[in-house]
């Protein structure tokens, strides 16, 4: 079995939140112009968190801010040094030494955000490593230097159809047989990539040309502006009006509506540097970047279904882990953000449970039984929590707290807070009574009846509670 990349991996609360203080600090710093210091914030947040494509952005962008942006960073004065750099990155990327080749690129764009071999070995390390998000990252920065480079077209088209940003990948694509004609590979890409696009969205539809593509619409389109097209609009008045936040959610929004996530995500981006950091924009971003896990997750399984390759069961499994990680991590820092918000700790408390975090979990679902929507699932969660760690009398409180809890439009719940009720009740039943402990095990026995036989009023072949009522019958006849 092939090995799956570690991806995105999960951090600690403490951490997380050390983390994003820095961040704050490095993007206030950055707007103040004190570049040094928002470095050092930086170099901390993309070493904790390398997976982070937010905190990549912020920091290529400080970086080129610090140069005033004149794609060339620090010149001919630091040639030796960005070679040293760079040969210590060759001599990592030959030992598959991913991580090495992270932390040496991140030296050698201090000196030059826009050099394109390190940016491609850093997409090419951070590919390795599972981490999609970053990997496109440093390959459209890339693409941003010199938008015809072939390799870089190459090896963004192979990430972005990965990711279903199938437009995306077929401009990437295209590009590569402007710059090489004939290209075999270019050539299959395009096909396969129109025929999975046309199965995403699932219709049928002719696939745009490379003259279509985002990057050069508007410089093929000529007459007056009834000519454009909504997004074409937007994209117009945002290159003219670069701060104007609320046409950058517009456009945003319009991507979403048309499920190109992955867009969407990287224009809520640009409105985040253009906002400064803004807590709205920066949450509007996180909700993006939810979506497009997502949806990553759901092309992922698609093709797993499909091609049934060891491959592409890895990939979705990736991507399983890649979404967990995000979403415990976005209900984490909205749970902090928003502390009377008892959703936020429930849906926190779920991911922490899933996570093995059990006391953790424990610790969220108590917090949160103060809203009443989800009282009933929190108390039928803490059970199964306190069940896992052994705690049964805890447990059992708790499920029937559910059952109190939960309401008669809620039968799914309560027929599993019966079920689990029911089943933790014979489990004890039965231990008691095989120590010779008759009447607590009796009192167990008869509580397991009672909760099994509710739920076979509602529903008799729910589970094995069938089997489990024979069971409650043989001790009862035993005895």
């Amino acid at each position: 079995m092939a090995d799956v990349p570690p991806g995105r991996q999960p951090i600690s609360a403490a951490t997380r939140q050390r983390l994003q203080k820095c961040f704050e600090q490095g993007s206030k710093s950055t707007t103040q112009g004190q570049f040094k210091y928002a470095f050092e914030m930086f170099d901390t947040c993309v070493k904790g968190d390398p997976a982070n494509a937010l905190y990549i952005k912020q920091y290529l962008a400080a970086i080129g801010k610090s140069y005033n942006d004149n794609k060339k960073g620090a010149g001919m004065m630091s040639a030796p040094k960005m070679k040293v750099i760079q040969g210590g990155l060759k001599k990592s990327s030959m030992s598959k030494d991913h991580k090495g080749v992270l932390e040496s690129g991140w030296e050698a764009l201090k000196l030059n955000p826009w050099d394109i071999w390190t940016l491609s070995a850093m997409g090419d390390a951070a590919g390795a490593l599972g981490m999609n998000e970053a990997q496109l990252v440093y390959l459209k920065q890339a693409l941003d230097v010199n938008p015809k480079d072939a390799d870089v077209n190459r090896k963004c088209g192979r990430a972005l159809a990965d990711q279903g940003a199938f437009d995306l990948a077929i401009a990437c694509w295209n590009r590569v047989m402007a710059a090489k004609p004939g290209d075999q590979e270019a050539a299959r890409a395009l096909g396969d990539l129109a025929v999975e696009r046309t199965i995403s969205k699932g219709k049928y539809e002719d696939a745009e040309s490379g003259q279509d593509v985002r990057a050069d619409k508007f410089e093929q389109i000529t007459g007056d502006d009834n000519k454009f097209t909504p997004q074409q609009r937007l994209e117009k008045h945002l290159a003219k009006n670069p701060a104007d936040i609320a046409k950058y959610f517009e456009l945003a929004d319009l991507h979403t509506r048309e499920e190109r996530h992955a867009e969407a995500e990287a224009v809520i981006a640009k409105a985040l540097e253009a906002s400064g950091g803004e807590i709205v924009v920066r949450e509007r971003l996180e909700d993006a970047q939810l979506r497009t896990a997502r949806a990553n997750l759901d092309i992922a399984r698609k093709k797993a279904e499909k091609e049934r390759t060891q491959d592409t069961v890895n990939l979705f499994n990736q991507f399983k882990k890649e979404l967990r990680a995000r979403e415990l991590e976005y209900y984490r820092s909205r749970s902090e953000r928003y502390p009377n918000k008892l959703n936020f700790k429930y849906e926190l408390a779920v991911r922490l449970k899933k996570a093995g975090e059990t006391a953790e979990a424990i610790k969220m679902f108590q917090a949160a039984l103060g809203d009443p929507k989800t009282k009933g699932k929190c108390h039928l969660e803490l059970g199964e929590c306190f069940q896992m760690i052994k705690q049964y009398k805890l447990a059992m409180q708790n499920y029937e707290a559910a059952l109190e809890a939960i309401n008669e439009r809620e039968v799914d719940d309560r027929k599993l807070g019966l079920y689990r009720a029911g089943k933790l009740s014979l489990g004890l039943a039965s231990k008691l009574l095989a120590e010779k402990q008759t009447a607590p095990g009796m009192e167990e026995l008869d509580r397991a009846e009672k909760h099994l036989s509710e739920l076979a009023g509602l529903e008799f072949g729910y589970e094995d509670v069938p089997q489990l009522l024979d069971k409650i019958a043989k001790i009862r006849h035993k005895g």
